[in-house]
C-alpha cells in the first residue's frame, strides 16, 4: 500500500507544479548517439536532445543502446549522467526533486551549495533521498535496485516493506521488490563506469558553465525558444515535421524494451480435418535499432510426427518472421517489415489503427511500413503484404509532408491509399486463383469441381482422367454418383477466381495543418483535411461480382481540432462533410476482416467487398454532415482510457462508428503483466446495439499474469463475425495462449 500512494504522488506533483511554474528546470549539456525527450503536453519522444536544449517540469528523458547524456540542474549546478537504455521524468515540485526513474543507470553528483529543495531519486520499488553527495543507482530487469555511494550520505527506503538504511562512501544498498533492502560494502569496481570518454578533461565544466546563463545574459541561438514569448509556436525537432497523432489518443511510450524476449504458445488446430498439437516459439531480439521477431511454429500430429508443409518450401521462411525493424516512427530513417500495428497515414481520415494482424496467426501477412525525413520534408510508406503481390493486389499506402520552417510551422501533407484488388483478401488455401468459399477441393491445386459432391472431381482439362467421376457406360456422359447411371445432370461451370476480376479501391487526400498553441501545459493543432475514393466499374454482368459503373465520394474536414493537456488528456474534434460514396476511415484496424466478404444467398455463393455492403442501399451516396470526437485520459500512469464516436446523418440515413479501448499498465495490480481490451464498429447504424453486431464489429482483450519474475502467461482473444453461409453471422472466435519470458 505504501508503494502505490507513493507512486500516485509523484502525478499530482506534477499537476500542481505545472500550474506554479513554468521555468526550464534543467538543460542538457552533452548528449551522444540517440537521446529523446517527451515534452511534458506530448505523447511522443519526438524531441531529439542537443547540448543546451531546456528541459521543463515533467519532461521524460530516454537515452538509448550506446549513448550517453549529461544533464544540468540550473538552480544549483547538480549533474546527472545518464547511461545507455534509461528513462526517467523530471518531477520538480515547491520543496522537493525528485528523478522518477523507470530503467536505467544514472551517475548523480547532488551539489549542496545553493540548493533549496530535497533531491531525491524514486524508482518502482525504492527511493533514495540525498543531502549532498555523489552516488550510482542501477535499476535493471532484474527487480534489484542498487544504490552505490561515492561521496556523502544518502538515506534507501523501501516502499514495499518501509525499511531504510544508510549507505556511506565505498557502501551499497540492495532493495527488492519483495521488501528486503540491506547495506554491505562495495567494490570500487562495482561503481557504475562514468559513461562520457573526455571525463576529467575540464570538458564539462566549459559546458556547465556555457549552458548555466547569467542575468541578463543574452542565450546562444540554439537556446532561443526558451525566451520566446508564450504565444510564439515552439520550433518543431530537427527530425522533421512529425506525423499527426492518430485519431484515437495512444497511450505513452512504454520503457525501453529489453535486449532479448521470448514468447511460446501451447494449443491446438485442425488443419484438413487432421488435430495438431502446435508449439509456437516467439522469440525477440534487439541489437541497438535493429530489433527482430521471429514465429516458428510446430505442428505435432497424435504421434509425433512434425508436419512439414509449413518446412519444405523456401517461401516458408518469410512466415517464419513476425517483424524486421529500423528505428522508429519519427526517426530520420525507420522502417518495420513483417507484422503491423495501428498503421495511421495523416490525421487518418482515409487510414487509421489498421493492422495486418487481425487473422493472425491463421492468415499471416509481410507488411512494410518506413520513412524518412530531410529537413522539413518527410516521406513515409506503407504496404499491408507483401505476398498479395503475387495474386494482384494488396493495400498500399504512401504520404508525404512538408512544413514551411520552425518560425512559421505550417504544414501540408499529402496521401495516396489503394488497395489494388479488394478479391486478394480471400482465402485461396492452394493458390489455384479460386478462392476457397468456390473451391471443391481447396487444398489440390488441379481440381476445383465437384458437382455431385461424391468426392471425385468433375472433368478438368489437362489433369489425370483416372481421378475424375466414372463414365460407366462409355457414353462420354459422366454418372453423377459412382456406379449409377447416367443421369441428365449440368456440370458446374469455372468458379470464381482472382485472376481477372479486380475490385480496386483508391482513396487520396490531401491536409493542412497549424499548431496554434504550443506551451508546456497545452498543445492546440488547427487542421483541415480533404479526402476522396473511388471504387472503378470492373467485373462481368454474368459473374458473382459486377460493378456496373464507378462510384467516388469525399469528405471534408473542417475544421478539426487536436488537442493535449498536460500529458494525460488528448482531445480530437471534428466537423465532417460526405457526399457521394464515402465514409471516414475506409481502411481501419478491421478492414482485411471486411475487405471481402463471401455471402450466402440460396444456394449460391456470391463475394461483396466492403463498399459494395456499406453502400448497398442507393441512399447511402447522399450528402451527410456530422461530428466527430476522441478523447484519452491517462489515469495516473495506471489506467489509460480512449473512446472515440462519429455520427454522420440525414433524414433516416446513418453512418456511425464507436470505438473504445482500455489499458491497465502492469504496477496497478500484483502479477499483472499486462491487460489491455477493446471494441470497434465502424459505419453502422446503431454502433451500440451489442446484442446484434455485423461484420462490422470487432472486439478483443489480451491479459498477461506473471508467474514468475520476468515469465508471464499471455491470454490473447478476439472475436469478429462472418456470414455463416445462412445469411446469418456466426462469431469467429481466435484465442492464443502463450508463455512470455523477458529476460
Amino acid at each position: 500500500m505504501k508503494m502505490k500512494i507513493t507512486r500516485l504522488i509523484i502525478p499530482v506533483i506534477l499537476i500542481v507544479s505545472s500550474f506554479i511554474s513554468a521555468e526550464t528546470i534543467a538543460r542538457v549539456v552533452k548528449a551522444s548517439g540517440t537521446v529523446r525527450l517527451k515534452q511534458v503536453t506530448a505523447s511522443e519522444f519526438n524531441v531529439v536532445a542537443k547540448p543546451g536544449m531546456r528541459i521543463g517540469n515533467g519532461d521524460v528523458i530516454r537515452v538509448e543502446p550506446a549513448s550517453f547524456a549529461v544533464v544540468l540542474y540550473l538552480d544549483d549546478k547538480s549533474i546527472i549522467k545518464i547511461k545507455e537504455n534509461s528513462q526517467f521524468q523530471f518531477v520538480d515540485s515547491e520543496n522537493t526533486r525528485t528523478i522518477d526513474l523507470e530503467i536505467g543507470t544514472l551517475i548523480n553528483e547532488v551539489k549542496k551549495e545553493n540548493r533549496t529543495k530535497t533531491f531525491r531519486i524514486q524508482t518502482p520499488t525504492s527511493v533514495a533521498s540525498v543531502k549532498g553527495t555523489t552516488f550510482g543507482v542501477i535499476v535493471d530487469a532484474s527487480g534489484i535496485d542498487q544504490f552505490y555511494g561515492q561521496e556523502g550520505l544518502f538515506d534507501v527506503f523501501n516502499l514495499v516493506s518501509g525499511q531504510t538504511v544508510a549507505v556511506g562512501p565505498g557502501q551499497k544498498a540492495l532493495s527488492s521488490p519483495t521488501g528486503n533492502v540491506i547495506s554491505a560494502p562495495a567494490a570500487p569496481t562495482e561503481f557504475p563506469v562514468d559513461p562520457d570518454p573526455n571525463a576529467g578533461t575540464g570538458e564539462l565544466e566549459q559546458l556547465i558553465e556555457q549552458y548555466s546563463p547569467k542575468p541578463g545574459e543574452t542565450l546562444p541561438d540554439e537556446l532561443l525558444q526558451e525566451i520566446l514569448p508564450e504565444d510564439t509556436p515552439i520550433p518543431e525537432p530537427e527530425t522533421g515535421p512529425a506525423t499527426p497523432d492518430a485519431d484515437v489518443p495512444q497511450s505513452a511510450p512504454s520503457t525501453p524494451s529489453k535486449s532479448f524476449g521470448m514468447g511460446f504458445g501451447v494449443g491446438s488446430v485442425t488443419i484438413d480435418g487432421i488435430v495438431y498439437n502446435q508449439l509456437a516459439f516467439r522469440p525477440e531480439l534487439k541489437f541497438g535499432k535493429l530489433g527482430l521477431g521471429f514465429d516458428l511454429v510446430i505442428y505435432l500430429d497424435n504421434e509425433g510426427n512434425i508436419r512439414q508443409e509449413e518446412w519444405d518450401e523456401p517461401t516458408d521462411l518469410a512466415d517464419k518472421f513476425l517483424y524486421i525493424r529500423w528505428a522508429e516512427k519519427g526517426d530520420p530513417l525507420w522502417f518495420k517489415l513483417g507484422a503491423l500495428e495501428n498503421v495511421v497515414l495523416g490525421y487518418g481520415g482515409l487510414l487509421s489503427g489498421y493492422s495486418n494482424m487481425m487473422e493472425f496467426p491463421t492468415v499471416r501477412q509481410i507488411g512494410v511500413n518506413g520513412g524518412f525525413s530531410i529537413g522539413s520534408f518527410g516521406l513515409e510508406l506503407f504496404m499491408s503484404n507483401l505476398k498479395d503481390f503475387s495474386r494482384g493486389g494488396t493495400l498500399l499506402g504512401l504520404r508525404g509532408s512538408y512544413t514551411i520552417s520552425k518560425q512559421f510551422p505550417l504544414s501540408f501533407g499529402a496521401n495516396l491509399v489503394m488497395d489494388l484488388n479488394q478479391f486478394s483478401g480471400l482465402v485461396d488455401s492452394d493458390d489455384d486463383t479460386y478462392p476457397d468459399a468456390y473451391d471443391d477441393f481447396p487444398n489440390d491445386k488441379q481440381f476445383w469441381n465437384d458437382t455431385d459432391g461424391d468426392g471425385n472431381p468433375d472433368p478438368h482439362v489437362g489433369t489425370d482422367s483416372t481421378l475424375w467421376d466414372t463414365d460407366s457406360d462409355d457414353d462420354q456422359i459422366f454418372d453423377p454418383w459412382i456406379g449409377g447411371s447416367d443421369q441428365d445432370v449440368v456440370l458446374k461451370g469455372e468458379p470464381f477466381s482472382i485472376q481477372g476480376n479486380k475490385a480496386a479501391a483508391i482513396g487520396y487526400s490531401f491536409d493542412v495543418g497549424y499548431p496554434i498553441l504550443k506551451s508546456k501545459m497545452a498543445q492546440l493543432t488547427l487542421f483541415t483535411e480533404y479526402n476522396y475514393l473511388s471504387f472503378p466499374a470492373g467485373g462481368d454482368s454474368g459473374t458473382v461480382f459486377f460493378r456496373p459503373e464507378d462510384r467516388n465520394g469525399y469528405g471534408i474536414t473542417i475544421p478539426g481540432l487536436r488537442a493535449s493537456f498536460f500529458k494525460f488528456i488528448n482531445i480530437s474534434l471534428e466537423y465532417r462533410l460526405k457526399n457521394g460514396y464515402f465514409v471516414p476511415q475506409f481502411f481501419d484496424q478491421s478492414y482485411d476482416i471486411t475487405r471481402v466478404v463471401p455471402v450466402q444467398m440460396g444456394d449460391s455463393t456470391f463475394v461483396k467487398t466492403k463498399d459494395m455492403i456499406i453502400f448497398a442501399d442507393e441512399e447511402s451516396n447522399l450528402s451527410l454532415s456530422g461530428l466527430y470526437g476522441a478523447a484519452g485520459i491517462d489515469v495516473f500512469g495506471f489506467v489509460n482510457l480512449n473512446a472515440s464516436y462519429s455520427s454522420m446523418v440525414k433524414d433516416s440515413i446513418k453512418f456511425n462508428s464507436f470505438y473504445a479501448g482500455l489499458e491497465i499498465k502492469p504496477n496497478l495490480i500484483p502479477k499483472l503483466s499486462e491487460a489491455r481490451a477493446y471494441y470497434q464498429r465502424n459505419n453502422d447504424e446503431n454502433p451500440f446495439d451489442f446484442a446484434n453486431p455485423s461484420i462490422n464489429t470487432i472486439l478483443g482483450y489480451r491479459v498477461g499474469y506473471e508467474i514468475a519474475q520476468g515469465v508471464s502467461l499471455i491470454w490473447d482473444f478476439r472475436q469478429f463475425y462472418r456470414d455463416d453461409g445462412t445469411g446469418d453471422l456466426k462469431p469467429i472466435k481466435q484465442t492464443t495462449i502463450e508463455t512470455a519470458f523477458n529476460l
